[in-house]
């Protein structure tokens, strides 16, 4: 069987590329995998970080071809016809954002055959940003694709206003379970200068207003959190002026820990294994990848009661849910504290994350293939 995955990959960086190379490595097991991914992810100007490249080397096991310019139309022509030579027996196109409805939704037209099934797996389908174009951008890629499989609940009702008589299987998102071994926390703290006998929560992922950074930073000024450090780890996918400011206005000092950079993979663990607790104080989701790297290194989490991660963290058993309020956000911390739940949310989570399996997620998108 060949197995055709289109979206980023490395040189690039970041959990999408992150998430196609892990699926990649789960469907080679049964299969023939390649993975076609950009010359030109975003053009410089729409692209919020500092960079779009990895650091780290190509990764070995895997073949990866650069052939896909997200906008040039005469490159989706010539893309196209290739895949349709090709003729793979599947293909995989993960969706997140509507800017690459035309670029994806024009090669699977081009590259579709008679022989061919197309499976997409659904980050968003209303993305947390609203832009011109969204709706249109969005139909256009969904309507070549045969059958689908969303991350979340509320990713699966969004499709559903799109395209509601089309197969769709709603399969979480698998552990993120390439970031290395879990170290202990106290050599994590070593490596990044921590103290031993403090209280570390985490923030992790690029910085977006969704995000809800503003909020936990809020909460960190509540007088329960007075001995509570809060560790920044992520690159500012926006403008840092505001946050800045805030910081400054709060006078929170070193308490709260900015680790602004792109996070390197060989790195994640450190930040992770270092802390007691993860926190997604999120305005807006549908999934999240952050919750997933948490599992993997077996960390308790503070979620928002927004989109799919209520379903991801289960309430007073591998976390606690809260509102997207300072308020609320801070008493979840202190929940998690005060009632000494570390230990017992840890054993919680090593059941929990055993049906989070990138295996289910491979066998279910066989099992759509055949069905078309």
């Amino acid at each position: 069987m060949k197995i055709l995955i289109l979206g980023p990959a490395w040189p690039f960086r970041g959990g999408l590329a992150a998430y196609n190379e892990r699926l990649a490595e789960e469907l080679q097991l049964s299969a023939e995998v390649e993975i076609w991914t950009f010359t030109v992810q975003y053009p410089g100007f729409l692209f919020p970080g500092k960079s779009q490249y990895a650091t780290e080397p190509a990764p070995a096991n895997l073949r990866i071809r650069r052939l896909i310019n997200s906008v040039n139309p005469i490159n989706w022509w010539i893309t196209g016809r290739k895949i349709r030579q090709m003729a793979p027996d599947i293909i995989i196109a993960k969706y997140w954002i509507p800017l690459m409805g035309p670029v994806l939704g024009t090669l699977l037209r081009l590259g579709k055959n008679k022989h061919t099934k197309v499976v997409s797996i659904l980050d968003n389908v209303i993305p947390h940003e609203k832009r011109p174009g969204d709706v249109p951008f969005t139909r256009y890629f969904l309507k070549p694709v045969d059958a689908f499989i969303a991350m979340s609940q509320s990713v699966l009702d969004d499709l559903k206003l799109f395209e509601p008589k089309k197969p769709v299987s709603l399969i979480p998102h698998p552990i993120y379970d390439n970031y290395g071994t879990p170290i202990s926390k106290a050599a994590a703290r070593e490596k990044l200068q921590l103290q031993q006998d403090k209280k570390y929560i985490l923030f992790f992922g690029f910085i977006r207003q969704y995000k809800g950074l503003d909020l936990l930073i809020q909460a960190m000024a509540d007088e329960r959190m007075k001995d509570v450090s809060l560790i920044v780890a992520g690159e500012f996918y926006e403008d840092a002026t505001p946050y800045q400011q805030l910081l400054e206005k709060l006078q929170l000092g070193d308490r709260i820990i900015l680790h602004t950079d792109f996070i390197p993979n060989d790195e994640v663990k450190n930040f992770f294994c270092a802390a007691d607790l993860v926190v997604q104080p999120y305005k807006s989701a549908t999934q999240s990848g952050i919750s997933q790297i948490a599992y993997h290194f077996e960390k308790p989490m503070v979620v928002t009661r927004v989109g799919g991660l209520i379903e991801m963290v289960p309430d007073n058993v591998v976390g606690f849910q809260c509102s997207p309020d300072p308020a609320d956000i801070a008493t979840a911390i202190e929940k998690f504290y005060a009632g000494n739940r570390e230990a017992d949310m840890i054993d919680a989570i090593r059941i929990e994350k055993k049906q989070y399996s990138w295996s289910r997620l491979a066998n279910e998108i066989y099992k759509l293939a055949e069905k078309q």
